[in-house]
């Protein structure tokens, strides 16, 4: 069962979701779906407990996906890159981005919390 939803998009977020969509080959629907479906699957970061927050501070890709995410960075820097290589890299490069966004958080967090140091600038 679904169902429909109307929303109003603030424009340059429009225009993000319709970008994504034509690199991806998708329609701006399934991206943004994507996306929601995504952003309730994951606890924003202040609720996680310490521990939780301990392991996200610790995140990286796993080392199959970097290797993969290399490949393909190779490969759209020498412009062989098929269609559907560059749909697999930028779903990979939204999972890092989200990693390291969730990282990034994670961090700040710890520090307030206690526990992490403060990063030193």
């Amino acid at each position: 069962m679904t169902t429909q939803v109307t929303l109003e998009l603030p424009e340059s977020l429009a225009k993000q979701i319709q970008a994504f969509a034509n690199q991806t080959q998708q329609s701006w629907q399934e991206v943004l779906l994507d996306w929601l479906t995504r952003a309730a699957a994951e606890l924003p970061v202040e609720l996680l407990a310490d521990e939780q927050i301990i392991q996200l501070c610790e995140l990286q890709l796993a080392p199959d996906q970097q290797e993969r995410l290399s490949e393909l960075l190779t490969a759209q820097q020498e412009q062989t890159i098929s269609p559907s290589e560059q749909i697999e890299l930028a779903e990979l490069m939204q999972q890092y981005r989200q990693g390291m966004l969730r990282k990034a958080e994670a961090l700040k967090i710890a520090v307030e919390r206690g526990l992490r140091p403060p990063l030193n600038c």
